[in-house]
């Protein structure tokens, strides 16, 4: 992929801390492993930072792609729906519900017949579908059904993800191979830890949600799958963004910190807390994280 101007005002936004895509996402404050609450990962920064809209009930971010397009991206319309969820549970102000909504039936508008959400229309046509995107769908929707109690957000969930375990060569985000199930990001490209974690999150609510034990087992499966494959993602001194070796930026690397930090506490799986405590100690390792920046800019140069 060539290096284009909007990818280095990208990457100097994230390096700056300027970019309302890579601000701070450590672990949620509000979250239950019993019920349907506050989401996984901390997602307010996203709507606190943006003060320019952030009183706008009927607001929906923009994403800028590479070639400097502005779209609606479903990811970061879902991410910011549920920030603006997790600052009504810490304060109480109907604004941040009202914006939450508004992400909420823009979704519902937004979802295709089979369950689908065309999340990559603007870059990969021909794979447009994310189990990533599904799944931060159905927790949005399920925290939307949570609070009005409408059948609308339930049945939207259910097809969410639904459409998520499908088979990648059914059209679906799910890769099943080897009694292993993975949740894939992109479904084209290498596995990427942060989706599969982000999709997880979402079977884990409609499990909360609905109690049918099949969906129980394709999560403990998928749970067990990760738990086996996080020696994948660790490269000895940082976390990988994939499987194939692509390093985490420093912003990933401390999302995937947070979200151990959420597994450890839903799954009660010590392997979690085992990386937990070896990321971090990656991180606060001065030659570490220089290794880790430098092969990180290698990396963006020649890819």
């Amino acid at each position: 992929m060539a290096i284009t101007k909007y990818r280095i005002q990208k990457w100097w936004r994230m390096i700056t801390g300027k970019s309302l895509l890579h601000v701070n996402q450590d672990v949620g404050k509000y979250f239950s492993i019993t019920e349907i609450k506050g989401y996984y990962n901390n997602l307010t920064e996203k709507v606190l930072k943006d003060k320019d809209h952030i009183r706008d009930a009927t607001y929906l971010p923009i994403f800028e792609t590479e070639k400097g397009e502005n779209v609606y991206f479903p990811i970061t319309i879902f991410q910011y729906g549920l920030g603006c969820y997790d600052l009504y549970l810490k304060i109480e102000d109907e604004v941040f519900l009202k914006k939450f909504f508004y992400c909420a039936n823009w979704a519902i508008e937004k979802q295709l017949e089979n369950g689908s959400f065309n999340a990559f229309f603007f870059i990969y046509s021909n794979n447009p579908y994310s189990a990533m995107c599904q799944g931060e769908a159905v927790s949005l929707f399920l925290r939307a059904y949570t609070v009005s109690g409408e059948e609308k957000y339930y049945l939207a969930a259910k097809k969410a993800i639904d459409f998520m375990l499908e088979p990648i060569e059914n059209g679906g985000t799910t890769k099943y191979e080897n009694n292993e199930i993975v949740f894939m990001e992109y479904t084209h490209l290498p596995t990427v830890l942060n989706g599969w974690i982000f999709a997880l999150f979402g079977l884990f609510d409609w499990i909360l949600a609905c109690k049918e034990e099949k969906y129980k087992e394709i999560f403990e499966k998928s749970v067990q799958t990760l738990a086996y494959k996080l020696k994948d993602f660790d490269c000895g001194y940082w976390t990988k963004y994939d499987v194939k070796g692509k390093i985490a930026s420093p912003f990933y690397h401390r999302l995937h910190i947070a979200q151990m930090e959420a597994l450890k506490q839903i799954t009660a799986n010590p392997i979690f807390e085992t990386y937990e405590f070896q990321w971090r100690k990656y991180q606060k390792s001065f030659w570490k994280r220089s290794k880790a920046f430098f092969k990180k800019v290698f990396q963006k140069v020649f890819e």
